[in-house]
C-alpha cells in the first residue's frame, strides 16, 4: 500500500463492515425471537453480505502491499422496542458507513490514489442501493402501522429483498 493514511482508512473500513456484520447478524436473531422468520432471513443474508465487504477490503489492502488488520468486534445492540426501530437504526448505521466511505474516496482524492478510488467507486455505489432499501423497508414498516395482517405479509414478502450477491463472490 503506497500511502500509509490510505492504508489506515481502508482498515478502519474493515472494522466498520466487520462490525456492519455483526449487528445485522444481532438483528437477525432478534427479528428470529419475535417470530419475524422472513425479516431474519434477510438479516442473515444481510449480515453475510457486509462479511463479504470487510473481505473485499482486506484482499484489495493485502493485493497491493500493505497489511489488513483483522480487528475486534464490538458487541452489537441486540434488543429493539420495535421492527421499525430496528430498520431505523439499520438506516442510521447505513448512513454512518457511506459517510465514512465518502471520506475514504475524499482521500484517495488529496493524495491522488485513483487505484483506490477507483476501488472504492464500488463502495460508494452500495451505499447508495443500501440506504435506498432501508430506507423502502422503514417506509413499508410505515404503511403497515399497527396492522398484524400487514406485518405478516411485510415479513412474508421481505425474503424477496435478500441480496443476490452469494458468499465467495468477492
Amino acid at each position: 500500500m503506497p500511502d500509509k493514511e490510505i492504508e489506515k482508512a481502508l482498515n478502519s473500513q474493515i472494522q466498520k463492515e466487520a462490525n456492519s456484520s455483526q449487528l445485522y447478524l444481532s438483528m437477525a436473531s432478534w427479528a428470529d425471537q419475535n417470530g419475524l422468520s422472513g425479516t431474519a432471513q434477510f438479516l442473515y443474508a444481510h449480515s453475510d453480505e457486509e462479511r463479504l465487504h470487510m473481505l473485499k477490503l482486506v484482499k484489495f489492502i493485502n493485493e497491493r502491499g500493505g497489511k489488513a488488520k483483522i480487528p475486534k468486534l464490538d458487541t452489537p445492540k441486540d434488543n429493539f422496542e420495535s421492527l421499525e426501530e430496528l430498520f431505523i437504526d439499520l438506516l442510521n448505521h447505513e448512513i454512518m458507513v457511506t459517510n465514512a466511505i465518502n471520506e475514504i474516496v475524499h482521500i484517495c482524492i488529496q493524495k491522488k490514489d485513483y487505484t483506490t478510488h477507483n476501488f472504492m467507486q464500488w463502495f460508494v455505489a452500495e451505499q447508495l442501493e443500501e440506504e435506498a432499501l432501508a430506507r423502502n423497508v422503514l417506509d413499508k414498516i410505515k404503511l403497515i402501522g399497527n396492522d398484524k395482517g400487514g406485518l405478516y405479509l411485510f415479513d412474508r414478502d421481505i425474503v424477496n429483498m435478500v441480496t443476490t450477491e452469494t458468499p465467495g463472490q468477492i
